[in-house]
């Protein structure tokens, strides 16, 4: 049950957004146990973000809620994937990216919860 909300001051098409979905369901895998099955991605472009007072370059603020806990290693991993994926899919540097995680243990679905 995980859900990925990215935030970004880039432009968003329908193509761009289609592929960042894409290599998102992939990145999820890189926390043990999740997959894209379940994931739930949520993608706004044109965001007023500001980092250190600045707006000039492009930005992510990218939010990572998962069903249960993982590892510190993994959380680290995850970072890198989805640092890599700003820079190669819209361009921004890695230190105008900032993701945060939260392990969540009551979630709800499908009437009920897990």
């Amino acid at each position: 049950m995980p859900y990925i909300n990215l935030r970004t001051s880039a432009k968003l098409d329908e193509t761009k957004m289609e592929e960042i979905k894409s290599a998102l369901g992939k990145a999820i895998t890189t926390l043990p146990g999740k997959t894209e099955t379940y994931l739930m991605v949520d993608l706004e472009g044109g965001a007023r973000l500001w980092l250190g007072g600045d707006n000039s370059k492009p930005l992510a603020m990218i939010d990572v809620k998962i069903f249960g806990h993982a590892k510190p290693a993994d959380f680290s991993k995850m970072t890198a994937v989805l640092c890599d994926i700003c820079h190669d899919k819209l361009g921004i540097d890695p230190t105008g990216v900032y993701v945060t995680y939260a392990e969540v243990e009551n979630w709800g679905w499908n009437r009920s919860n897990f």
